[in-house]
């Protein structure tokens, strides 16, 4: 079957950083079309290509879909992506993650679309035992949201040698690290409900909308006491995406890329940071640990550059934050 070259389906395009790599695809020349059920996304966020309001697991309005499209590749984001709630309902973690995935590969293979960027996560390798975390890190997740990415890792690979000779399936999975910031034009953003990541969280406190943000355990082995997470711009991700695909299109082999800034920063270093970068001060409480939160998280990401070229150029914490801010205001302006 002959497929539209610039083409790509973006299942989960109308999330956070589904949104961004579909605005990223349509700079480069790409044509995004979006699959998504919108029980987290939002269609304001679909302002690149058409939205398909359908469901992963809906393996025959998929068909139809990949029938009236032709695309020639797809970037696959839709996902549910809580840890917590995920150890509290495994069941529509493995649901959504592994079956949506499953259909989504058995759909491809069906009209012959090789071509899969896949957004994976750190969370596949567990509690780390070195830092950086690099790709040769084991993989041995502690929650059921890590457990489905790695099974969904798993199955590409195991589709790729199955049906290599008459389909020739190439994929890229990128674990990301912590997604932060959002579109530098203030287009798209985060705006996750109920929302969990800590920078539109002290966003929220700064801008009068929660009273104070809490720090989960002071008593780690960091300098500050504080969990260490490495912050990745949501457009350098998107960026990582595009070269990805493209690495793909010209006769790349699969790859297992992480995608993070090869450095952490503290929950204390983020909220002294928006202090300074907003000028305004944030109120503080501290709490006691979460169960399963690793002390520090930071991605060795020296093979998505050799590999793809790639390097991210949002990775000062400030911009981050800044970016995240600039959204943060506009959006809550108008909602």
């Amino acid at each position: 079957m002959s497929s539209n070259a610039n083409t790509v389906l973006v299942t989960g395009g109308a999330g956070y950083i589904g949104s961004h790599a579909c605005k990223m695809l349509a700079n480069s020349g790409f044509t995004p079309v979006v699959v998504d059920n919108l029980s987290t996304g939002f269609d304001w966020a679909v302002q690149w290509g058409e939205l398909e309001e359908c469901d992963v697991r809906d393996g025959e309005k998929l068909s139809q879909i990949f029938k009236r499209h032709q695309p020639a590749a797809v970037m696959h984001f839709a996902a549910k992506s809580y840890v917590g709630e995920s150890v509290e309902k495994p069941d529509i973690y493995y649901n959504n993650n592994v079956i949506g995935t499953m259909t989504l590969l058995d759909t491809m293979r069906d009209h012959g679309v090789p071509h899969l960027v896949f957004s994976s996560t750190c969370a596949t390798y567990g509690i780390p035992e070195t830092i950086p975390i690099d790709e040769s890190h084991p993989q041995i997740p502690i929650n059921p949201y890590g457990m489905s990415k790695f099974i969904a890792e798993q199955m590409m690979a195991d589709y790729s040698r199955a049906y290599g000779p008459d389909y020739n399936l190439r994929f890229a999975s990128l674990r990301y690290f912590n997604a932060a910031g959002g579109d530098p034009e203030a287009e798209i953003g985060e705006a996750h409900d109920p929302e969990t990541h800590l920078i539109p969280l002290v966003l929220d406190v700064a801008a009068g909308r929660r009273d104070k943000i809490q720090i989960f355990g002071t008593d780690y082995e960091t300098p500050d006491g504080t969990c260490i997470r490495d912050y990745i711009h949501v457009t350098d991700l998107a960026e990582a995406h595009v070269l990805a695909l493209k690495y793909l299109q010209e006769g790349g082999e699969n790859q297992f890329l992480n995608l993070g800034n090869n450095q952490g920063f503290s929950v204390r270093e983020v909220i002294e940071t928006t202090e300074k970068v907003i000028g305004r001060p944030i109120k503080i409480e501290e709490a006691d640990r979460r169960a399963g939160d690793p002390a520090e998280l930071v991605s060795g990401s020296t093979l998505a550059e050799e590999i793809l070229g790639w390097r991210p150029v949002r990775a000062d914490i400030g911009i981050q934050i800044e970016d995240a801010w600039r959204w943060h205001m506009k959006f809550f302006h108008h909602n």
